[in-house]
This record gives structure tokens, sequence and C-alpha cells, in this order.
């Protein structure tokens, strides 16, 4: 609501005079203001020399308590003189009344000059307040009593009862005695004033001083007394920042920078990290590659976890670099938020803000020992960890692990690793080989075992005849067993001298045949077989 509106439409300069003129007479003729000194006073009232035939009296309750109580004799100060005498004779004097004719004077003066006054709101009214101004009772509306909307809720209103501050006056009534001021005027006034010193001092590298108004995901605003500036989250510190309330909180009061300041949408940039300088400038300085530096752990990533190594510098650990010997799938698996560790760094990108850290390279590399602990033909002993379809990991002491192929776990046939090995199972290997380059150690658990291929052209000679257990059936021919390790090959032109499609057709898996060696290859580990060489009596055999 605008001061207008209280401002009476009739009312000119030169009738505003005219009125109060005549409003001063008929005060006078009606009384006037003394100069008073305190005689004598008692539990109720105070005796007065107000240069009269007589004294006068004003009563104990014009004044307060502890002005009371100041009051000794000799005393002086203002009444208003009413004329009237009380039943006891002496005349009545009113302090509030001089006080308030007063008041009003310095009002109507003030009012023309556009003065404040100090004053103090004292009660809630219909669509408003009454405001103590020297004695006078004022009327502020609802609307002038703070630059932020007031609700017409008593309860609301009544938290503004007891405050004091400057008023000015926007409307006067001498023919009502009507008086209405506002409290809005002036904080506009002021905050104008220290809106526009502000944008003085808005240039950018300037530090300002503000406070915390409201937080988001994105920045802070700040409150700079005038205008609301925004602290991005990326200029809060030079390091990662998860969230401005990690930082800041609402009411905190805090220094900051002017980055940028656009006077035509009134939009201040500021910043908190450039009271600071940037510690990527000289981090060369500082740090070099291949040395061992400490740091916390702030953050994880799917590759890998960064960590602070001094405030605004932070460097990432990928998990190809957290461990020797296990597979890191995930960083949480080897580290956890806020852990202290030891890093050596790897490499130094100033100009991207980068920096690759290890967390392995501060430990030795157990591969370097192990082709020296393990070698070739040395017999080890572990425990299966994992599985998988091509063979069996066993765990070292150091955190190796040597892999059994599944080639290499038995000198017979086998379809799966788990047939021979379970997980946990604690097993000796011998070590086949070592590749430091590609950290592989190869380890065998048949070579445990005399190789049956060894005897095998003295134990079956070509045209000897044996005895086995048809274990494979193909559309070629049959496997049989002749004993662990040694298998020979019935192929479907020596099963029958009578033509066959497929050895199902005559044969079975678990079937106890006879056949007579009629092939045989060391190198190659091959044995053929011949069912038709053994005559009817192996057809018979193969029948049953």
């Amino acid at each position: 609501m605008m001061e207008n509106d209280y401002r009476l439409p009739d009312e000119s300069s030169e009738d505003f005079a005219a009125m109060l003129e005549e409003d001063m007479r008929q005060r006078e003729e009606s009384g006037r203001i003394v100069q008073a000194t305190v005689v004598q006073k008692n539990d109720s009232e105070i005796l007065l020399d107000i240069n009269e035939k007589v004294e006068g009296v004003v009563q104990r309750s014009e004044f307060t308590d502890e002005e009371f109580e100041r009051l000794k004799t000799g005393d002086t100060f203002e009444v208003f003189n009413t004329g009237r005498r009380e039943d006891s004779g002496f005349i009545r004097a009113s302090k509030q009344k001089a006080d308030q004719r007063r008041g009003w004077d310095d009002i109507v003066a003030g009012f023309e000059e556009g003065r404040l006054f100090e004053g103090t709101i004292v009660d809630v009214v219909n669509r408003g307040f009454t405001v103590n101004i020297n004695g006078v009772r004022a009327f502020l509306p609802l609307s002038q009593v703070d630059l932020r909307q007031v609700r017409d809720n008593p309860e609301e209103m009544r938290t503004y009862v007891g405050l004091a501050g400057q008023f000015k006056v926007i409307n006067v009534s001498p023919k009502r005695h009507n008086v209405v001021v506002s409290r809005r005027a002036p904080l506009e006034e002021e905050k104008n004033k220290a809106k526009q010193q502000l944008i003085e001092k808005l240039v950018p590298g300037s530090l300002l001083t503000g406070r915390v108004k409201n937080i988001t995901e994105y920045g802070v605003f700040i409150d700079l007394g005038g205008f609301d500036g925004l602290l991005h989250i990326t200029d809060i510190s030079w390091g990662r920042v998860s969230h401005p309330s990690a930082v800041f909180s609402e009411g905190d009061e805090v220094e900051v920078v002017v980055l940028d300041f656009n006077p035509q949408n009134e939009r201040v940039s500021l910043g908190y990290k450039q009271k600071s300088d940037d510690p990527w400038n000289n981090i060369a300085e500082r740090c070099e590659c291949g040395t061992v530096v400490k740091g916390k752990v702030v953050s994880f990533v799917d590759y890998g976890a960064f960590v602070e190594i001094e405030p605004g510098i932070e460097g990432l650990i990928h998990i190809s670099e957290m461990s020797w010997t296990s597979r890191v799938r995930s960083p949480s698996q080897v580290l956890k938020i806020g852990d202290e560790v030891e890093v050596r760094i790897l490499d130094i990108d100033s100009e991207n803000r980068r920096l690759s850290l290890s967390l392995r390279a501060v430990r030795p590399n157990p591969w370097d020992v192990v082709g020296e602990r393990y070698p070739v033909g040395t017999v080890v002993k572990g425990k299966i960890k994992n599985i998988t379809e091509f063979g069996a990991f066993l765990g070292l002491d150091e955190g190796v692990d040597g892999l059994i192929h599944i080639s290499d776990m038995s000198w017979s046939r086998s379809n799966h690793p788990s047939e021979i090995v379970k997980v946990g199972d604690e097993v000796e290997a011998k070590v086949l080989a070592f590749d430091r380059e590609k950290e592989r150690l190869s380890l065998g658990l048949k070579q445990l075992e005399e190789n049956p291929w060894d005897v095998v052209e003295k134990q079956f000679p070509i045209g000897s005849r044996v005895s086995g257990t048809v274990v494979n059936l193909t559309d070629f021919g049959a496997f049989v067993k002749l004993e662990d390790g040694v298998e020979g090959l019935l192929h479907v032109s020596e099963i029958s001298h009578d033509r066959i499609e497929r050895p199902s057709d005559v044969l079975s898996v678990g079937q106890q045949i006879e056949a007579a060696v009629i092939k045989m290859s060391k190198e190659d580990r091959r044995i053929g077989l011949s069912m038709k060489e053994v005559g009817e009596g192996g057809a018979e055999s193969a029948s049953e």
C-alpha cells in the first residue's frame, strides 16, 4: 500500500496550514503547557508549583514505577494545565497530555519535513497496529509493518507487539487527530541505501560477508544485505562436494568472492574456493610421480575410488590398481569411505586436473617372487578357491592363484573339473609353467601320478587281445577304457564284419567288450582297437 493511499484528497498545503492554526487556537483556549516543579509527592499524586496562585496536582498513574521512584523535590518537567480545579482546590495537571501535545506538534512538523520517528508497536487493532510515537498513538496498517507480506492473523501479528524502531508518518489528519505511519517505508529506504552501497562493492574479485539464506542441490543462496547471490556447488571447494549442505548450514555467516554481477537482472555469482589459490596450479612442485602419499577415501565410482591427498586435490585409484592378485569388481570390496590409505602416484595431469593413484603399488608384487619360490617342477599345496569350465584355481600363501587346467587334472577323460575337485578341497599340485609377464602359474594334478602311457606299449602290444568298457559313443566310433588313464578307439568300421550306420546300433555305454590292438602311438596317446579281429567270439561278447 502506498503512502498516498492515506492522504486526504481535499487537503492542499494551504488548507492544511489553516486547519493546523485553528487547531492550535482551540487548544490554547482549553489549556496550555506550563513548566512545573515538584513540591511534594505521596503514593497517589504529585504536588507541583505551576506558577499559579494555587499548586497543581498530577496523578501518579501518569508515570511508570521507575519514573515515579526517580522523582524528587525540585525536579522540573512540562505538564498540561487544564485550568480546572480538583475538589481539593488544586489545579488538575497532566504530564501525558503535555507529552501528547508536544508529540503531536513534533509529528505535524516532522510530517512536512519527511522525518523519521522512533516508536514502539504497542497493540494489535483491526487490519493493523497501534504505535506509540512521542506519546501519540498512531495507526500502522498491516501492509506497512514489514518488507514481507504479513497475514491478517492475530497470532502472527502479535509477534510484532513490543517491536521498537523507526517509523515514517505517511498521513496526518489535524481535524481528527489521526496519524498513519509506516515501518515499511524506512525499511525500504534503508534497504535501497544498502543496496546502492552494495552495488558499488559488487566488483569481480572483491570480498563480501553474507549469510546463508537457502541451500539447494546445485548451490547456496547468500544474503548480501540487498542482493541474494548464488554460490554454485562447483565454486564451493577445489575438491569434490557431494552436496552443499555438507559444507554449509542455513544461517551461517560466510565470506565470499564476487565472481560476476549483472546489473540488468541483478544476478550475483559468488565463489568460496576462489579465496584460496587453485591447488592444481603448482601440484607438480609438491608431488612427483612414484612418490607414496597418504590420503582419505572420499567417494566411489563403478571403476574405482577417489582419494583426497590434500585439500582440493583428489586422485583416482582404478580398480585394476587395488590388488595384485584379486580380481576387484567393485571398490567397496577393498575400501570404505573415510579410510586412511597410502597410495603411490602413477601420473599427474595438472592441465586436466587428473591424478592417477595406485593402492597395490605401495606393496611388493607377489608375482615378483613366485618364479623363485615356485620353480617349475615344485610341488605346492593349497585350497581350491574357484572352479570354472576350463579348470580350477588353487590359492597359494602369497595370495597368488595357480590354474589347474582340466586337461592336467587326470590322465583319464573328464567332462568337468567338478568331477575331480570341489571348492575348499586341499590338494597338492605340481608347477608346470610360470609366465611373469602375464602373471600366470600353471599347475597339474595328474603329473603327481605315473603316466600310464609310459608303459602302454609293453602292456598292450599290437595284436594282443584286451577287455574294456565302452565310455563314449560318437558317430565315427566308440571310446573304450582299458584301464585308468588309457582309452582306445574302436572305429565304426572295426566293430563288425557287417555294415552298420552308427556304433550305437551295436554298442552301449558301460558295455564290456573284447577287442584286438591293431594300432599304437605312444606319442599321440592313441590305441586303435578292432572287434572284427577277435573273430566270432569277439562279436558274441559284443552282443552279450
